[in-house]
């Protein structure tokens, strides 16, 4: 992998999607759905604002997959033992089942 960095045409690519990995995923998403939806309604006879229209849609579309798909790595982060999420809900107190009177 280091090796790769070093390379002039795909290290700052990966430096980027080391950095922003959710932001690279959008871009990558939305470019692959935009293509799909420019290839699938080429001859539907859409004016140019439906064509804005779509494509804002699918760019948002996207965006919303990327966030809910990573909602599961904020849980992993938040279960590793040695990450600062974890140490804060490990400090604050669970309330006691016999304390709360449901019982």
């Amino acid at each position: 992998m280091e090796q790769l960095k070093q390379q002039p045409g795909i290290g700052p690519v990966i430096q980027l999607v080391e950095k922003w990995p959710r932001v690279t995923a959008w871009i990558v998403l939305s470019v692959g759905c935009v293509a799909l939806l420019a290839y699938e309604a080429r001859d539907v006879g859409l004016t140019t604002g439906n064509w804005i229209a779509l494509i804002l849609a699918t760019v948002a579309v996207a965006g919303l997959c990327i966030v809910i798909v990573s909602w599961d790595d904020e849980e992993e982060i938040a279960a590793e033992p040695d990450s600062p999420a974890s140490a804060a809900a490990a400090a604050e107190p669970v309330p006691d089942e016999a304390e709360s009177g449901d019982a």
